[in-house]
């Protein structure tokens, strides 16, 4: 089925982006990225929401790969939603057990009717032809929609599922696993809740947005589950034969003037400890990325960059390669999947080793959200820096992790995670 396409100048993007955001809410299935204009040379697009589902997938994990292909084959059209990290279960010998309360489906892709792309200070509407009739009164409809406005909400009691003791105890054993030689890195995260709780989706998404201002920022709304998340990571882009992976190892809090925020950007560039983190899931990068690349084109783009966000520096390394044109996107999803920097290495061995050690599912936290084009690109982040949040329940989630090597403590490391979890503490007004 054809898209038409109609464009309008629009003044002030970012109120046009508020907006269209508040009016999205009436259907079922949304999806809405943003860039926050980042300066990469790697974005293809500032802002896009797509909504109301022509068609759709959702499923568990079993065979999950195989049915998105068939679907992804069928449908020849932009497709917008998620991967949940349990997915690996589809991949590999793997079983979940853990406390599960927020019951997301492990996949959800849905071919939007209602397709809308910020272009600068233009808005573009690409519309299923047999809406197509809708593109001037949703138009005049957005730009004459209220703002999203400062939340109301009462503060929340968030709760948490690991104490600190119960971090140690799980440190230890991740550390005993890394002295046996079972893995020599692993990414070991927790979950913070709130219970019998009501949040407003788009006014929560829209603060955490404004106070952190990430390249991959998104929000979700699939039925009854949401997805608000300010994540500043990559997981995998493909355009044209060209495939990017950023994985983010290595973080330091920003400082309170501008020395000290220098202060701390060299000690994360020059910390042995961080480096020797993020070489390893480079490594692990590479490894995956070499299953569909044309032989000889894996290669470290950057190694160690230092980028600066409004909560956190970050080290970020990016490693390309070039697939060949007949190699079916989905193929180089699902031998990537999921993302090193959420699980350690050996993947295989630390995602084993997670399961027994951590307290809850992860579910779409260390998942993705992202698109695919006609012209088989695609673009996923990686979900970390995130509140989820299953509306029927009334649950609210926010997990957080770090990295664990030979050089590692358990302090250090709980206080990392604390750290990553500030912003979206302040936007549930934490009491």
């Amino acid at each position: 089925m054809r898209r038409v396409s109609k464009c309008f100048p629009i003044a002030y993007p970012a109120d046009f982006k508020k907006q269209l955001l508040r009016w999205a809410q009436q259907f079922r299935e949304v999806a809405y990225l943003d860039s926050n204009q980042f300066p990469d040379v790697y974005h293809s697009m500032e802002a896009v929401l797509a909504a109301d589902a022509f068609t759709l997938i959702q499923t568990d994990g079993w065979n999950a790969f195989n049915r998105l292909e068939e679907y992804y084959n069928h449908t020849n059209d932009w497709l917008f939603g998620y991967l949940s990290y349990d997915l690996k279960n589809d991949i590999e010998n793997i079983h979940s057990q853990n406390v599960d309360e927020l019951n997301f489906p492990d996949l959800f892709f849905f071919q939007p009717k209602k397709i809308i792309f910020i272009e600068e200070n233009q808005v573009r509407f690409e519309y299923l032809s047999v809406c197509e009739d809708e593109i001037i009164p949703d138009f005049k409809e957005i730009s004459a929609t209220n703002c999203v406005k400062d939340s109301d909400q009462s503060p929340i009691s968030i709760k948490e599922r690991v104490s600190i003791e119960d971090y140690q105890t799980g440190f230890n054993k991740m550390m005993q696993h890394i002295q046996r030689g079972d893995i020599y890195e692993v990414n070991y995260c927790m979950e913070f809740y709130a219970e019998n709780t009501i949040i407003e989706p788009d006014t929560t998404f829209w603060n955490l947005n404004q106070i952190s201002e990430p390249p991959f920022a998104c929000f979700g709304k699939f039925n009854n589950h949401f997805v608000l998340s300010a994540s500043p990571e990559r997981y995998l882009k493909k355009q044209g034969n060209r495939i990017i992976s950023q994985p983010i190892k290595g973080t330091a809090r920003r400082g309170t003037s501008p020395e000290e925020d220098q202060k701390y950007k060299n000690e994360l560039r020059d910390n042995p400890k961080e480096q020797s983190e993020n070489v390893m899931i480079v490594d692990l990068v590479r490894n995956d990325l070499s299953r569909t690349a044309v032989k000889g084109s894996v290669k470290v783009e950057e190694l160690f960059g230092i980028y600066s966000f409004k909560q956190v520096h970050q080290m970020i390394s990016t490693i390309v390669s070039e697939v060949a044109t007949e190699t079916n996107p989905i193929e180089i999803l699902k031998t990537t999947f999921p993302m090193g920097s959420m699980t350690g290495a050996p993947k295989l061995s630390a995602m084993k080793i997670i399961e027994k050690t951590e307290k809850s599912k992860r579910g779409l936290y260390s998942g993705s959200v992202g698109y695919f084009t006609p012209e088989g690109d695609f673009d996923f982040n990686v979900i970390i820096r995130s509140i989820l949040y299953n509306q029927q329940k009334k649950y609210v989630s926010l997990s957080v992790g770090s990295a664990i090597t030979i050089n590692a403590n358990a302090i250090d490391e709980y206080n990392e995670c604390l750290l990553k979890a500030q912003a979206m503490k302040k936007v549930l007004k934490q009491c």
